[in-house]
């Protein structure tokens, strides 16, 4: 399964993917980012942790105004 990192902000986001059975590892420091296939964010800080160049070689989803089904979508259609 993927390994997904997620903003530890992002509670709600975090237990529906759980459920879908991702690994997920909470984003803390940038290093967190390094071994992830894709990573949710909240978007409310555009250079999150002080990353202002790009930590992980998969996709970054901004999951500002979106909800956790809506989310999860985003998730699975990338690992589909």
């Amino acid at each position: 399964m993927p390994r997904i990192g997620i903003e530890g902000t992002l509670s709600d986001i975090k237990g529906a993917l759980q459920e879908r059975g991702y690994e997920l590892v909470e984003l803390r420091q940038e290093q967190d980012a390094q071994n992830c296939d894709c990573c949710v964010i909240s978007g409310q800080d555009k250079d999150v942790m002080g990353m202002s160049n790009a930590a992980i070689q998969g996709s970054v989803i901004n999951a500002h105004g979106m909800t956790a089904d809506e989310v999860c979508e985003q998730v699975d259609s990338r690992f589909q």
